[in-house]
């Protein structure tokens, strides 16, 4: 193992590359640059190929096209750049091809401002293009995080044929912290049968493709990716929860927002309240699992974004009905504050 300081956006950059990323392509956008910057440099050591953009659009479309391949591949952006990728990515959703997408998100809507904010949640976890289709979505809170992640999320890609992505933050990529680094990486090996990678005359050719002109064929590739996305439900939701056995008030918090939290638990439980902590770790497929175990036995759960209220909702239908479900947000990349937290859990409990 080796441990050294990185800044997140450049960590993420070298997890894609241990985890066999071989063709990045990407626009720049702030705040995620570093992430650009340092795919331009490490992809020609190790073979793979870097290639900066027009646009946003014509990356996306660019990683269609290396993903048809079988190659591991991704692009990053933040906010606005991430909405011009989503008719690639229901194509990509279409076509059942595999790749790694990272939002670093930037307050909105539009340009609005460069510092950080978690607006896209809607965006990252409906599927923000057209069509019925999913992608696996996973929020880091720590640097070391969005290490180990960004290589879980080359797997996961794999291993369903789909898009996944990591939602991080301003803070994420711009912070450094102590990261520490496997020898060597676990890559999953799976059958690529698939891919148009050419065929050496040995093999019919094949097509990747998201267009199906009759419906009954394209309701059957639908409902086949409908059994996929519920076996992802049930086998890869994942969470965090701390202190909810005895909680009086649960607080729900992802990514950033979450590294406060759970800075307020524990200030709460030396004044004397019961305060637990939930984050959701996998965004789609949302953890219903804790929300079951605590929502009978907590008097409320407050849940803190960096948004006007997004998560929330999947909070409240995650409860459903068996406690109240408060609201708290900071907009415009402010950040929530641990005093107006605490303010809100004592004004609650009263």
């Amino acid at each position: 193992m080796a441990k050294l300081l990185m800044k997140g956006n450049e960590a993420l950059a070298e997890a894609a590359i241990r985890a066999g990323c071989r063709g990045y392509f990407g626009y720049p956008i702030t705040p995620q640059n570093e992430v650009g910057h340092y795919m331009a440099k490490r992809m020609p050591e190790v073979g793979g190929v870097f290639l900066q953009a027009e646009s946003e659009v014509a990356a996306i479309n660019m990683v269609y096209g290396a993903a048809a391949t079988g190659k591991r591949v991704m692009t990053t952006s933040s906010s606005p750049g991430m909405s011009l990728k989503q008719e690639g990515l229901s194509y990509m959703a279409g076509a059942d091809l595999p790749c790694v997408v990272v939002n670093i998100v930037r307050a909105g809507p539009g340009l609005g401002g460069i510092l950080p904010a978690q607006g896209d949640y809607f965006q990252a976890t409906k599927g923000g293009g057209h069509g019925d289709y999913r992608t696996i979505v996973l929020a880091p809170s720590s640097v070391q995080e969005l290490y180990e992640m960004t290589v879980e999320a080359f797997n996961l890609a794999d291993k369903y044929r789909m898009t996944v992505t990591l939602l991080g933050d301003g803070v994420l990529g711009q912070m450094m912290e102590s990261v520490e680094f496997k020898e060597q990486e676990e890559i999953i090996d799976v059958d690529k049968s698939w891919a148009a990678n050419g065929t050496k005359m040995k093999r019919p050719h094949n097509e990747i493709e998201s267009i199906q002109i009759d419906p009954d064929l394209l309701e059957a590739r639908i409902n086949t990716r409908l059994e996929k996305y519920n076996k992802i439900e049930a086998e890869e939701t994942r969470y965090e929860d701390i202190n909810c056995e005895d909680a009086e008030i649960i607080l729900v918090a992802y990514g950033t927002a979450a590294r406060i939290a759970k800075n307020v638990v524990k200030e709460a439980r030396k004044e004397g309240i019961q305060a637990g902590l939930i984050r959701p770790i996998s965004l789609w497929p949302f953890p219903v699992i804790p929300f079951d175990k605590y929502a009978c036995q907590t008097k409320a759960f407050l849940t803190v974004e960096m948004s006007t209220g997004q998560m929330v909702e999947d909070v409240r239908l995650a409860v459903k009905e068996s406690a109240p479900v408060y609201f708290h947000g900071r907009t415009g990349g402010n950040i929530p504050n641990p005093s107006d937290i605490m303010n809100i859990m004592k004004e609650v409990l009263a």
